[in-house]
């Protein structure tokens, strides 16, 4: 059980970057941690440090989300496990080369971990908070999902499905009392780039945010009720005219017959 008044957040990918500030943020706030991921020594260092730091509870489950049984023992945890209050779903692989020059087989992988677990345990989390009737769910997405053409397909379109799913849940649980946020990264200083077999050094530094701000603007959005938040984004302004421009396609996106421009009679 926790023993935090805020709960327990369920941080996944807690072993470096995004996770593990995440786990340190909201360590700070008060909440007690399960941390995710497959390196346990660094999840033990971590809990380590974040309980001697905060005082709060901080427990390790080693899982490989790449892996569906690993996924569902997750799941279990978090469905079980009422203390649970709260879910970042922010585990995530990047690619290691441009799409046609990729191993598809490695492309599988990153679908496993990008869609499916993120899928899994986001919707197990929406169905078992909305029962309770509060709890919340943080999605982490990139802004790449408005980018289809200019960076790697298969990314691309994982984080497309992230932002997608997010907004659905969002409709759905929040009438029920489930907060939702999708947050839409853009380059960040973490160890995807090297995971990848690249440098973030190689990137103009002007475009790179440090994860530290990185997290910092998230949990501000979140605080503010954001559905979707884009640290970067100055003005809130153009993502309200790209959702307006969506919703305008509504009314024509399905009729009983083909529009006239097809010439079909």
């Amino acid at each position: 059980m926790s023993t935090s008044s805020l709960g327990t957040a369920l941080v996944t990918g807690a072993s470096s970057g995004i996770g593990a500030t995440y786990a340190d943020r909201l360590a700070r706030r008060g909440y007690d941690l399960l941390l995710v991921a497959r390196d346990a020594a660094r999840l033990n260092a971590l809990a380590e440090k974040l309980t001697a730091a905060h005082g709060i509870k901080a427990e390790v489950l080693q899982a490989d989300l790449t892996n569906r049984e690993d996924v569902r023992k997750v799941e279990k945890r978090l469905r079980e496990d009422e203390a649970i209050t709260l879910l970042v779903n922010n585990a995530g692989i990047g690619p290691k080369g441009a799409l046609l020059e990729d191993d598809i087989d490695y492309l599988e992988t990153m679908i496993e971990i990008n869609v499916v677990a993120v899928n899994r345990l986001g919707v197990a989390a929406a169905q078992t908070f909305a029962k309770r009737g509060k709890g919340a769910i943080i999605n982490i997405a990139s802004v790449v999902a408005f980018l289809a053409e200019r960076f790697h397909g298969t990314y691309n379109a994982s984080k497309a499905f992230v932002l997608n799913l997010t907004q659905s849940i969002h409709a759905e649980a929040s009438p029920k009392g489930v907060k939702v946020q999708a947050v839409l990264p853009g380059l960040t200083r973490t160890e995807i780039f090297e995971r990848a077999g690249g440098s973030v050094d190689q990137l103009p530094p002007s475009m790179v945010m440090d994860v530290t701000d990185l997290v910092d603007a998230a949990l501000a959005g979140f605080d503010q009720g954001e559905l979707v938040t884009i640290p970067s984004l100055p003005d809130p302004a153009d993502f309200e005219a790209l959702n307006a421009a969506r919703y305008s396609l509504g009314p024509n996106l399905s009729h009983n017959k083909p529009a006239s421009r097809y010439g079909i009679a």
